[in-house]
């Protein structure tokens, strides 16, 4: 026979047993019983401060702000994949821009110097532009394949579409200066006679699509996600304007004499009005987003641009009877025009590495929007 199995009751009898004698003294329960609850988690805390808001009293338990940080130290934003090409780039759209401003108040005011000069720079500075933008896209193909749709609210369809019908009229400017070294009959003579009449008409368009070349590409940089560019949407164009102004002012104190160069110095003045008040307002205006601006490599090439823009002035306006100080005020206007470019690009690149210019921002505009909701409640 089997062994006789024990029953249930006695089982459970074995089991309070064990668990009486398991069970700490009295006193013991009682400390237990008196001791303070553990902590509660943050979401039920949350769910407590929400129910006491309308209620009687109570102290109201918060969530603690969370740090701006990010997963492995890694931005929260993906930078710009833009490199050096694409500052240059935005350089030598400026200086195509405002030479062919100057060619036309050359053309205007009888000052072939300054229109020749204006002219071939232009050429020049809009062939390299096209040069470092298809080094950025990749092929050439890309360019031609942006042309197929007109998208007004797109900077960069809009620029593309800027480029194409300013490159042509700048280039037959250009090549209408060739006019007097072609033999007078002939073919090549018709076309010598020909090319003056044409290249003022030419030159005329390209000067008038010169400010949305000049201005579009601070539009286009102001219009991503990098914070400080686009923090910085009122002040970009007006910098690029005013350093397109001043680098175009700039070939004409090299290449023209001081009798012709008058245009030129005006130019360099309203240039660098501009330039100056635009990269003071981005250094200053713009808060915890302005910082980028002043610190490191951009605030050192952006501080340079300034020294260089106020000595390029000065050099205009006061060695206005010298040949020899009217190109070295032109060397220093181009130069701090390079610098302020690279400067504001680096400055945006730079920004969009740390996560505290994407965090501390929004942070700030969600509790202005929180008080304000709050005050007018």
């Amino acid at each position: 026979m089997s062994p006789q199995r024990p029953e249930v009751g006695d089982l459970f009898r074995r089991f309070r047993d064990r668990l009486a004698d398991d069970r700490p003294p009295h006193h013991d329960r009682r400390q237990q019983v008196t001791s303070p609850p553990p902590q509660r988690s943050t979401a039920h805390t949350g769910r407590r401060a929400g129910r006491r808001r309308g209620g009687r009293g109570g102290e109201e338990l918060r969530v603690p702000e969370a740090e701006f940080t990010s997963y492995y130290g890694r931005p929260i934003l993906k930078g710009p994949v833009w490199k050096w090409d694409i500052a240059a780039y935005l350089f030598t759209g400026g200086l195509a821009a405002g030479s062919s401003l100057l060619a036309a108040g050359g053309q205007l005011t009888g000052r072939p110097a300054l229109r020749r000069a204006g002219r071939v720079t232009a050429l020049a500075a809009v062939s390299a532009s096209a040069v470092f933008l298809v080094k950025d896209l990749g092929r050439p193909a890309r360019f031609h394949h942006m042309l197929r749709v007109a998208k007004p609210t797109s900077p960069m369809s809009m620029g593309t579409w800027i480029l194409t019908a300013y490159g042509p009229a700048a280039g037959v400017a250009a090549i209408a200066e060739a006019a007097g070294v072609l033999p007078r009959h002939g073919l090549l003579g018709l076309a010598g006679r020909a090319l003056p009449s044409v290249g003022h008409t030419a030159g005329l368009l390209a000067a008038g699509a010169a400010p949305a070349l000049a201005t579009y590409t601070g539009v286009l940089l102001a219009d991503t996600a990098v914070p400080s560019w686009h923090e910085a949407y009122p002040e970009l164009p007006v910098i690029f304007a005013g350093s397109a102004l001043a680098s175009g002012a700039a070939v004409g104190l090299l290449a023209a004499p001081p009798a012709q160069a008058g245009p030129a110095r005006r130019m360099a003045v309203a240039g660098a009005a501009l330039e100056l008040y635009g990269a003071h307002r981005v250094e200053t205006r713009l808060g915890l987003l302005s910082e980028p601006y002043r610190l490191g490599r951009p605030g050192l090439l952006l501080r340079a641009g300034r020294l260089l823009t106020a000595a390029g002035v000065a050099g205009a306006l006061l060695g206005r009877r010298s040949r020899t100080v009217g190109a070295l005020s032109g060397v220093a206007l181009l130069a701090a025009s390079v610098a302020t470019r690279f400067g504001i690009f680096y400055g945006g690149v730079a920004s969009a590495r740390d996560p505290r210019y994407t965090v501390v921002p929004q942070r700030e505009r969600v509790e202005a929007r929180r008080t304000t909701g709050g005050t007018s409640t």
